[in-house]
Protein backbone atom coordinates (compact mmCIF):
# COMPACT_ATOMS: atom_id res chain seq x y z
CA UNK A 1 0.00 0.00 0.00
CA UNK A 2 2.83 2.39 0.81
CA UNK A 3 2.72 5.30 3.21
CA UNK A 4 -0.29 7.57 2.81
CA UNK A 5 0.70 10.92 1.38
CA UNK A 6 -1.52 13.37 3.19
CA UNK A 7 -0.77 16.09 0.67
CA UNK A 8 -3.11 14.64 -1.97
CA UNK A 9 -5.89 13.24 0.22
CA UNK A 10 -9.24 15.00 0.13
CA UNK A 11 -10.46 16.82 3.21
CA UNK A 12 -13.15 14.21 3.93
CA UNK A 13 -10.57 11.41 3.72
CA UNK A 14 -8.34 13.14 6.21
CA UNK A 15 -11.30 13.58 8.59
CA UNK A 16 -12.18 9.90 8.24
CA UNK A 17 -8.64 8.86 9.12
CA UNK A 18 -8.68 11.00 12.26
CA UNK A 19 -12.03 9.52 13.32
CA UNK A 20 -10.75 5.98 12.65
CA UNK A 21 -7.73 6.62 14.84
CA UNK A 22 -9.92 8.06 17.60
CA UNK A 23 -12.16 4.98 17.52
CA UNK A 24 -9.11 2.72 17.65
CA UNK A 25 -7.95 4.65 20.72
CA UNK A 26 -11.32 4.06 22.39
CA UNK A 27 -10.78 0.33 21.86
CA UNK A 28 -7.46 0.46 23.68
CA UNK A 29 -5.14 0.94 20.73
CA UNK A 30 -2.72 3.82 21.12
CA UNK A 31 -2.63 6.61 18.58
CA UNK A 32 0.94 5.72 17.68
CA UNK A 33 -0.03 2.08 17.03
CA UNK A 34 -3.11 3.08 15.03
CA UNK A 35 -1.04 5.41 12.87
CA UNK A 36 1.49 2.63 12.30
CA UNK A 37 -1.27 0.26 11.17
CA UNK A 38 -2.54 2.84 8.71
CA UNK A 39 1.03 3.56 7.63
CA UNK A 40 0.70 7.26 8.37
CA UNK A 41 2.78 9.30 10.75
CA UNK A 42 1.34 10.37 14.08
CA UNK A 43 2.73 13.83 13.48
CA UNK A 44 0.68 14.20 10.29
CA UNK A 45 -2.57 13.28 12.06
CA UNK A 46 -1.83 15.73 14.86
CA UNK A 47 -1.19 18.47 12.30
CA UNK A 48 -4.45 17.74 10.51
CA UNK A 49 -6.35 18.09 13.79
CA UNK A 50 -4.61 21.37 14.63
CA UNK A 51 -5.33 22.82 11.18
CA UNK A 52 -9.01 21.91 11.41
CA UNK A 53 -9.46 23.42 14.86
CA UNK A 54 -7.67 26.61 13.84
CA UNK A 55 -10.32 27.16 11.16
CA UNK A 56 -8.02 26.48 8.22
CA UNK A 57 -9.69 23.24 7.27
CA UNK A 58 -7.90 20.13 6.06
CA UNK A 59 -6.92 21.31 2.59
CA UNK A 60 -3.57 20.51 1.07
CA UNK A 61 -1.57 22.86 3.27
CA UNK A 62 2.17 22.95 3.35
CA UNK A 63 3.51 20.76 6.18
CA UNK A 64 5.64 22.10 8.97
CA UNK A 65 5.21 24.71 11.68
CA UNK A 66 2.60 27.38 11.05
CA UNK A 67 4.98 30.06 12.35
CA UNK A 68 8.76 30.32 11.94
CA UNK A 69 10.69 28.98 14.90
CA UNK A 70 12.85 32.10 14.96
CA UNK A 71 9.82 34.38 15.41
CA UNK A 72 10.44 36.99 18.10
CA UNK A 73 8.94 36.24 21.48
CA UNK A 74 6.31 38.65 22.83
CA UNK A 75 8.60 39.61 25.72
CA UNK A 76 11.31 40.59 23.23
CA UNK A 77 8.96 42.87 21.29
CA UNK A 78 7.79 44.44 24.52
CA UNK A 79 11.39 45.06 25.61
CA UNK A 80 12.18 46.80 22.32
CA UNK A 81 9.11 49.06 22.58
CA UNK A 82 9.74 49.90 26.23
CA UNK A 83 13.32 50.95 25.55
CA UNK A 84 12.48 52.80 22.32
CA UNK A 85 9.89 54.95 24.09
CA UNK A 86 12.11 55.99 27.00
CA UNK A 87 13.09 59.64 26.92
CA UNK A 88 16.84 59.02 27.21
CA UNK A 89 16.79 56.86 24.06
CA UNK A 90 14.32 58.96 22.06
CA UNK A 91 16.95 60.32 19.63
CA UNK A 92 18.73 57.02 18.95
CA UNK A 93 18.45 55.34 15.56
CA UNK A 94 17.23 51.75 15.51
CA UNK A 95 20.80 50.49 15.07
CA UNK A 96 22.24 52.49 17.96
CA UNK A 97 19.24 51.51 20.11
CA UNK A 98 19.90 47.82 19.36
CA UNK A 99 23.62 48.05 20.15
CA UNK A 100 22.87 49.92 23.37
CA UNK A 101 20.44 47.20 24.38
CA UNK A 102 22.95 44.44 23.57
CA UNK A 103 25.61 46.00 25.75
CA UNK A 104 23.15 46.65 28.59
CA UNK A 105 21.72 43.13 28.30
CA UNK A 106 18.18 44.45 27.79
CA UNK A 107 17.45 42.39 24.67
CA UNK A 108 19.31 40.63 21.87
CA UNK A 109 17.36 41.36 18.71
CA UNK A 110 18.80 42.05 15.25
CA UNK A 111 18.89 45.48 13.59
CA UNK A 112 16.19 44.53 11.10
CA UNK A 113 13.83 43.17 13.76
CA UNK A 114 14.24 46.31 15.89
CA UNK A 115 13.50 48.41 12.80
CA UNK A 116 10.31 46.44 11.99
CA UNK A 117 9.03 46.68 15.56
CA UNK A 118 9.68 50.42 15.76
CA UNK A 119 8.24 51.08 12.32
CA UNK A 120 5.03 49.20 13.16
CA UNK A 121 4.70 51.35 16.29
CA UNK A 122 5.36 54.58 14.30
CA UNK A 123 8.58 55.26 16.22
CA UNK A 124 10.89 55.77 13.24
CA UNK A 125 10.03 59.26 11.98
CA UNK A 126 12.87 61.78 12.50
CA UNK A 127 14.64 59.40 14.84
CA UNK A 128 18.39 59.82 14.76
CA UNK A 129 18.00 61.45 11.35
CA UNK A 130 21.00 63.28 9.98
CA UNK A 131 21.31 65.13 6.71
CA UNK A 132 23.06 63.08 4.01
CA UNK A 133 26.61 63.98 3.13
CA UNK A 134 27.38 65.19 -0.36
CA UNK A 135 30.33 64.30 -2.55
CA UNK A 136 31.14 61.24 -4.61
CA UNK A 137 34.89 61.69 -5.09
CA UNK A 138 37.09 58.71 -4.23
CA UNK A 139 39.65 59.31 -1.45
CA UNK A 140 43.30 58.43 -2.10
CA UNK A 141 44.52 54.93 -1.32
CA UNK A 142 45.63 54.65 2.27
CA UNK A 143 47.80 52.07 3.97
CA UNK A 144 45.66 49.65 5.93
CA UNK A 145 45.65 50.40 9.63
CA UNK A 146 46.04 47.68 12.25
CA UNK A 147 45.80 49.74 15.42
CA UNK A 148 45.53 53.22 16.93
CA UNK A 149 48.10 56.01 16.61
CA UNK A 150 49.25 54.93 13.16
CA UNK A 151 47.57 57.74 11.25
CA UNK A 152 46.01 60.95 12.53
CA UNK A 153 44.01 63.63 10.78
CA UNK A 154 43.05 67.14 11.83
CA UNK A 155 41.11 70.12 10.56
CA UNK A 156 39.34 73.34 11.57
CA UNK A 157 35.62 74.01 11.22
CA UNK A 158 33.47 77.14 11.44
CA UNK A 159 30.97 77.49 14.30
CA UNK A 160 28.29 80.15 13.72
CA UNK A 161 27.47 82.61 16.49
CA UNK A 162 24.39 84.75 16.99
CA UNK A 163 26.19 87.72 15.49
CA UNK A 164 26.05 87.68 11.72
CA UNK A 165 29.44 87.13 10.08
CA UNK A 166 31.18 86.29 13.37
CA UNK A 167 32.38 82.72 13.89
CA UNK A 168 34.11 80.53 16.41
CA UNK A 169 36.54 77.88 15.16
CA UNK A 170 36.70 74.27 16.26
CA UNK A 171 40.13 72.62 16.03
CA UNK A 172 39.95 68.81 16.06
CA UNK A 173 42.59 66.04 16.02
CA UNK A 174 41.30 62.52 15.26
CA UNK A 175 42.77 59.02 15.21
CA UNK A 176 41.74 57.37 11.93
CA UNK A 177 41.76 53.80 13.23
CA UNK A 178 39.62 54.26 16.33
CA UNK A 179 37.89 57.54 15.33
CA UNK A 180 38.77 58.84 18.80
CA UNK A 181 38.95 62.61 19.25
CA UNK A 182 42.46 62.96 20.64
CA UNK A 183 42.33 66.70 21.32
CA UNK A 184 40.16 69.70 20.52
CA UNK A 185 39.92 73.39 21.22
CA UNK A 186 37.60 76.28 20.39
CA UNK A 187 38.90 79.74 19.49
CA UNK A 188 37.87 83.07 18.00
CA UNK A 189 40.79 82.83 15.56
CA UNK A 190 42.50 80.50 13.10
CA UNK A 191 46.21 80.63 13.86
CA UNK A 192 49.23 78.36 13.59
CA UNK A 193 49.80 78.77 17.33
CA UNK A 194 46.34 77.32 18.13
CA UNK A 195 46.94 74.46 15.69
CA UNK A 196 50.30 73.72 17.28
CA UNK A 197 48.71 73.61 20.72
CA UNK A 198 46.08 71.15 19.42
CA UNK A 199 48.75 68.83 18.05
CA UNK A 200 50.95 69.08 21.14
CA UNK A 201 48.00 68.08 23.34
CA UNK A 202 47.51 65.01 21.15
CA UNK A 203 51.19 64.08 21.44
CA UNK A 204 51.05 64.40 25.21
CA UNK A 205 47.73 62.58 25.66
CA UNK A 206 48.94 59.60 23.62
CA UNK A 207 52.58 59.59 24.83
CA UNK A 208 53.72 59.63 21.21
CA UNK A 209 57.19 61.00 21.93
CA UNK A 210 57.92 57.88 24.00
CA UNK A 211 57.54 55.74 20.87
CA UNK A 212 60.39 54.93 18.46
CA UNK A 213 60.49 57.36 15.56
CA UNK A 214 59.36 54.74 13.03
CA UNK A 215 56.23 53.98 15.10
CA UNK A 216 54.92 57.54 15.32
CA UNK A 217 51.75 58.42 13.43
CA UNK A 218 51.48 59.92 9.99
CA UNK A 219 49.39 63.12 10.09
CA UNK A 220 47.01 64.14 7.30
CA UNK A 221 45.62 67.66 6.89
CA UNK A 222 44.38 69.91 4.12
CA UNK A 223 46.26 72.83 2.61
CA UNK A 224 45.04 75.69 4.80
CA UNK A 225 47.53 78.34 5.79
CA UNK A 226 47.58 77.07 9.38
CA UNK A 227 48.47 73.56 8.17
CA UNK A 228 51.32 74.83 5.97
CA UNK A 229 52.68 77.30 8.51
CA UNK A 230 56.37 77.03 9.37
CA UNK A 231 55.82 76.31 13.10
CA UNK A 232 53.65 73.31 12.19
CA UNK A 233 56.08 72.03 9.59
CA UNK A 234 59.00 72.46 12.01
CA UNK A 235 57.16 70.65 14.80
CA UNK A 236 56.52 67.60 12.61
CA UNK A 237 60.13 67.57 11.45
CA UNK A 238 61.45 67.85 15.01
CA UNK A 239 59.26 64.94 16.14
CA UNK A 240 60.01 62.85 13.03
CA UNK A 241 56.34 62.59 12.07
CA UNK A 242 55.42 62.58 8.35
CA UNK A 243 52.89 65.23 7.31
CA UNK A 244 50.65 64.52 4.32
CA UNK A 245 48.48 67.06 2.52
CA UNK A 246 45.06 66.48 1.03
CA UNK A 247 44.43 67.58 -2.53
CA UNK A 248 42.88 71.05 -2.98
CA UNK A 249 39.08 71.18 -2.87
CA UNK A 250 38.87 67.44 -2.13
CA UNK A 251 37.24 66.90 1.29
CA UNK A 252 37.22 63.13 0.78
CA UNK A 253 41.00 63.12 1.00
CA UNK A 254 40.48 63.82 4.70
CA UNK A 255 37.17 62.01 5.17
CA UNK A 256 37.20 60.98 8.82
CA UNK A 257 37.52 64.39 10.41
CA UNK A 258 35.14 65.87 7.81
CA UNK A 259 32.63 63.14 8.63
CA UNK A 260 32.88 63.87 12.34
CA UNK A 261 32.28 67.58 11.70
CA UNK A 262 29.13 66.54 9.86
CA UNK A 263 28.08 64.27 12.71
CA UNK A 264 28.60 67.08 15.21
CA UNK A 265 26.56 69.61 13.27
CA UNK A 266 23.64 67.31 12.47
CA UNK A 267 23.30 65.82 15.96
CA UNK A 268 19.93 66.47 17.64
CA UNK A 269 21.59 68.24 20.58
CA UNK A 270 23.70 70.59 18.44
CA UNK A 271 22.68 74.20 19.25
CA UNK A 272 23.32 75.54 15.76
CA UNK A 273 24.76 78.82 17.06
CA UNK A 274 26.85 79.78 20.04
CA UNK A 275 26.57 82.78 22.33
CA UNK A 276 30.28 83.27 22.88
CA UNK A 277 33.60 81.47 23.34
CA UNK A 278 32.70 80.10 26.79
CA UNK A 279 29.47 78.68 25.41
CA UNK A 280 31.40 76.86 22.66
CA UNK A 281 34.06 75.53 25.02
CA UNK A 282 31.47 74.24 27.49
CA UNK A 283 29.50 72.48 24.75
CA UNK A 284 32.46 70.64 23.25
CA UNK A 285 33.97 69.81 26.64
CA UNK A 286 30.76 67.85 27.19
CA UNK A 287 30.37 66.57 23.65
CA UNK A 288 33.73 64.96 23.00
CA UNK A 289 33.95 62.91 26.24
CA UNK A 290 30.46 61.63 25.40
CA UNK A 291 31.49 60.94 21.80
CA UNK A 292 34.64 59.06 22.83
CA UNK A 293 33.12 56.92 25.57
CA UNK A 294 29.39 56.56 24.83
CA UNK A 295 28.80 57.08 21.11
CA UNK A 296 28.41 53.80 19.19
CA UNK A 297 30.23 54.49 15.92
CA UNK A 298 28.88 52.78 12.80
CA UNK A 299 32.32 52.88 11.13
CA UNK A 300 33.91 50.68 13.81
CA UNK A 301 31.23 48.00 14.27
CA UNK A 302 29.19 50.03 16.74
CA UNK A 303 31.69 50.19 19.55
CA UNK A 304 32.77 53.49 21.07
CA UNK A 305 35.95 55.19 19.84
CA UNK A 306 37.54 54.71 23.26
CA UNK A 307 36.78 50.97 23.23
CA UNK A 308 38.31 50.67 19.77
CA UNK A 309 41.31 52.76 20.82
CA UNK A 310 41.90 50.43 23.78
CA UNK A 311 41.82 47.33 21.54
CA UNK A 312 38.48 46.04 22.85
CA UNK A 313 36.51 46.06 19.59
CA UNK A 314 37.03 42.44 18.56
CA UNK A 315 36.11 41.01 21.98
CA UNK A 316 33.01 43.21 22.25
CA UNK A 317 31.78 42.31 18.77
CA UNK A 318 32.48 38.61 19.44
CA UNK A 319 30.53 38.73 22.72
CA UNK A 320 27.59 40.45 21.04
CA UNK A 321 27.48 37.86 18.26
CA UNK A 322 27.60 35.06 20.81
CA UNK A 323 24.70 36.59 22.76
CA UNK A 324 22.66 37.10 19.60
CA UNK A 325 23.22 33.51 18.50
CA UNK A 326 22.41 32.23 22.00
CA UNK A 327 19.16 34.21 21.97
CA UNK A 328 18.29 32.89 18.49
CA UNK A 329 18.72 29.31 19.69
CA UNK A 330 16.67 30.02 22.83
CA UNK A 331 13.93 31.72 20.79
CA UNK A 332 13.80 28.73 18.45
CA UNK A 333 13.50 26.27 21.33
CA UNK A 334 10.77 28.32 23.01
CA UNK A 335 8.74 28.55 19.80
CA UNK A 336 9.24 24.84 19.12
CA UNK A 337 8.05 24.05 22.65
CA UNK A 338 5.01 26.30 22.21
CA UNK A 339 4.06 24.47 19.02
CA UNK A 340 4.54 21.11 20.71
CA UNK A 341 2.36 22.15 23.65
CA UNK A 342 -0.34 23.30 21.26
CA UNK A 343 -0.14 19.93 19.55
CA UNK A 344 -0.19 17.83 22.71
CA UNK A 345 -2.96 19.71 24.54
CA UNK A 346 -6.43 18.08 24.39
CA UNK A 347 -8.40 19.80 21.64
CA UNK A 348 -11.90 19.17 20.33
CA UNK A 349 -11.87 17.94 16.74
CA UNK A 350 -15.02 18.77 14.80
CA UNK A 351 -15.64 16.02 12.26
CA UNK A 352 -18.30 17.92 10.36
CA UNK A 353 -19.05 21.54 11.28
CA UNK A 354 -22.55 21.18 9.76
CA UNK A 355 -23.44 18.41 12.18
CA UNK A 356 -23.38 18.20 15.94
CA UNK A 357 -21.06 15.19 15.89
CA UNK A 358 -17.76 15.91 17.66
CA UNK A 359 -15.09 13.81 19.24
CA UNK A 360 -12.22 14.68 21.55
CA UNK A 361 -8.86 13.67 20.15
CA UNK A 362 -6.15 13.21 22.78
CA UNK A 363 -2.48 12.46 22.20
CA UNK A 364 -1.30 9.55 24.25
Amino acid sequence: MGEINGQWLEEEQKAEIVVMIERAREQGISITRACALLMITRRRVVRWRREWNSGKGLGNLKPGPTEPLHKLLPVEKESVLQMATKEEYADLSHRILAVTAWDLGVFFVSFSSVYRIMRSANLMSMRGVQRPHNGNSVPPVRKELTGPNQRWCWDISYLPTYEKGIFLYLYLLLDEYSRKALSWLVSWHQTAQKAQRLLEWGLINENILDLPEDQRPVVINDRGCQMKAKPIKRMFEDHHMPQLFARPRTPNDNPFVESLFGTIKTAPQYPGRFLDLDNGIQYFDRYFPWYNTEHYHSGIDYVTPEQCHQGLKESIVHRRNQNLEKQRRLRKEVNRLKQKLLTDDPLEFIVNPNQATTCSVMNR
